[in-house]
């Protein structure tokens, strides 16, 4: 067992490393959205397409991803993610030269292509790395780095990008004459695509690190395609179903949480006097808060696990998510946002435990499963934009702000989480 456990330790770290590696483009990418708008002169409605594009690529990659690791193997997938992930960001360049918005938005989609090929390798190869009792608590620990990554995507957002942005408000933005406007959208996307050029490099050193180094072959000597078969065995089981129903809807509210704290904060923080990049960048550093607490609270989920089934400590946590979300709702003020801080503290353990239960017992159909879980994150393409769509109309039922109300939505999300975490725990599946 020790020569096993031995044998898995640098696949291991190699792969968990890979975690890091999404989700530091997961968090660059959120408060681009409020960027992009600015830069472009859009609506934020116009801006969330940002995470469509991003989220869309998850959804239309994930079951193409599938069928690529099931021919080859755990290894492929990962070249092949990284591979794609490296492109995207590689092509941040020439859109900066065409300065298309839309060319932008395609750079996005292909860089997603190559997170869900990741995605959709890497958890079920954790999952196989080690026994199967105790595969749950192995996936938690590998997605414990995944908000190490986010916290330094965060980090860059904030000082390399929108600190570094023309202090410009969107109203005076509004005003610029067409040569003005061109001008000061060439400067501020000179300094928005350093960090993706920067992150495409790594991203191919670490590619040749995973060539060149030998991997297990967990699951990886069975070739044969039955798609149809193995499908309709997923969708028989209740569990694996209501697992990717449940993910969806996770996924959208931990998106629509971690992109419009941005505008929460800056709406908060533009009321008690600041100017609105201030605030902007302010709101920016409690998302950083909240990404800590998330990953404190990642690490003590997957203690508590020990002793309290992933199920019952995903129902709890999703209670605690829909009390804090309510204040995120009611509180105007300062206490609004650190309400919105403690929700993240709650989504720590939801991803990878709705994963690992959603996945137990598949042994090789894993594979599939696994596509379907990663589809499922087309929940933060649908969901960010209809919040939006709520946030552009400013205010609702008179003068309420209409940012406050959209949180209404991720209340709704962390419920379908409570009820998929209950049935599980109470054998109601």
């Amino acid at each position: 067992m020790k020569k096993e456990t031995n044998n898995y330790l640098i696949p291991f770290i190699l792969v968990t490393f890979c975690f890091a590696l999404w989700g530091f483009a997961n968090d660059i990418t959120n408060p681009m959205v409020k960027a992009f708008s600015k830069i472009f002169r859009m609506s934020v409605t116009d801006g969330s397409l940002v995470q469509v594009a991003f989220y869309g690529g998850y959804f239309c990659m994930a079951f193409p991803a599938a069928i690529f690791i099931r021919r080859y193997s755990y290894k492929a997938g990962v070249l092949m993610g990284l591979g794609l992930y490296a492109a995207g960001a590689l092509l941040f360049f020439p859109s900066k030269s065409i300065g298309l918005y839309g060319c932008f938005l395609i750079a996005y989609f292909i860089m997603t292509c190559g997170l869900s090929f990741l995605e959709t390798s890497c958890n079920p190869y954790i999952l196989s790395m080690g026994q199967e009792e105790t595969a749950t608590r192995r996936l938690n620990l590998a997605q414990c780095f995944n908000p190490c990554g986010s916290i330094v995507g965060m980090f860059v957002a904030m000082n390399f990008i929108q600190a570094k942005l023309n202090p410009l408000s969107s109203a005076e933005r509004a005003v610029l004459s067409d040569s003005e406007f061109e001008a000061l959208k060439n400067a501020d996307l000179d300094v928005l695509i350093s960090p993706y050029l920067i992150i495409g490099l790594v991203i191919v050193v670490m590619f040749l690190i995973i060539l060149f180094t030998k991997m297990p072959k967990n699951g990886d000597q069975s070739h044969d395609l039955h798609i149809l078969s193995t499908l309709k065995n997923l969708i028989s089981l209740k569990r694996y179903r209501e697992g990717v129903v449940a993910q969806f809807f996770y996924v959208g509210a931990q998106i629509m949480c971690w992109t419009f704290i941005i505008q929460y904060g800056t709406r908060v923080f533009m009321a008690e006097g600041m100017r609105e990049q201030e605030a902007e960048v302010l709101s920016q550093q409690f998302n950083i808060y909240a990404m800590l607490f998330f990953i404190c609270s990642r690490f003590i989920a997957t203690w508590l696990m020990r002793w309290v089934k992933p199920a019952r400590l995903l129902a709890a946590f999703a209670v605690l998510a829909m009390m804090f979300t309510i204040g995120v709702i009611l509180f105007q003020n300062r206490l609004g946002v650190y309400c919105l801080v403690c929700v993240s503290g709650c989504m720590s353990l939801m991803f990878p435990t709705i994963y690992g239960i959603a996945l137990d017992g598949l042994g090789d159909d894993a594979k599939f499963g696994a596509a379907g879980l990663i589809m499922a994150i087309l929940g933060g393409s649908v969901l960010p934009p209809l919040q939006a769509m709520i946030i552009d109309e400013v205010t609702v039922f008179g003068s309420f702000p209409a940012t406050n109300f959209s949180f209404i939505l991720p209340f709704i999300c962390f419920l379908v989480v409570y009820v998929y975490g209950y049935r599980i725990s109470t054998g109601k599946e």
